[in-house]
């Protein structure tokens, strides 16, 4: 992200840890479809989405919104950066539309630029599942057998029980650990 972050800069987007969740989660979702679905109640089945619309959290003076960045799969991370630093300043200027705020299939929240330490993430219906995200900060961590600095990022995967199981939460937790510790694999489809 670093390495990269200035590329974005003169286009008008911001190459936060956001858009890497964004792809990480994608790549999550697509390696356990479960959670990139609902429940219809009235009919009680599970509807499978096969695209991928990402709720982001966004803070604002009106409370908590939640535009969409849709079909977050078929966007570089470039194009993901643009398009969340506009429809966030959008939001927060409260000029996001309607359907900008709607059609979500997963949503992300990051407490980390106010500091935030650990919390526990409401899923946002209809979807099933929510992941949150804390600040990050640099931790002493045994790594291949010495403690070294790592940066640690707190992550909560919240989910309906009533589609999800505490096995798949976990695996999903892990393979968007994997992503992220791993980022140019699953930018590289891997």
């Amino acid at each position: 992200r670093q390495r990269h972050k200035a590329e974005v800069e003169p286009v008008g987007g911001k190459l936060t840890p956001t858009v890497l969740l964004i792809k990480a989660v994608v790549t999550a979702l697509k390696t356990f479809p479960q959670f990139n679905s609902s429940l219809d109640t009235s009919s009680n089945e599970l509807v499978l989405k096969n695209y991928y619309n990402i709720g982001i959290a966004v803070d604002t003076d009106r409370g908590l919104l939640v535009p969409v960045i849709r079909n977050a799969d078929r966007k570089d991370m470039f194009e993901l950066a643009v398009e969340l630093s506009q429809l966030a300043d959008r939001t927060r200027d409260g000029k996001a539309t309607l359907d900008e705020l709607q059609g979500g299939t997963f949503t992300i929240t990051n407490l980390g630029s106010i500091s935030g330490t650990g919390f526990s993430p409401i899923v946002n219906y209809p979807e099933v599942g929510t992941l949150g995200i804390a600040k990050s900060r640099q931790e002493p961590v045994v790594y291949n057998g010495r403690i070294e600095p790592r940066l640690m990022m707190p992550i909560c995967l919240s989910y309906d029980h009533r589609v999800v199981d505490g096995a798949d939460g976990a695996r999903f937790t892990r393979k968007l650990v994997e992503s992220l510790e791993n980022p140019e694999k699953m930018l590289l489809g891997g």
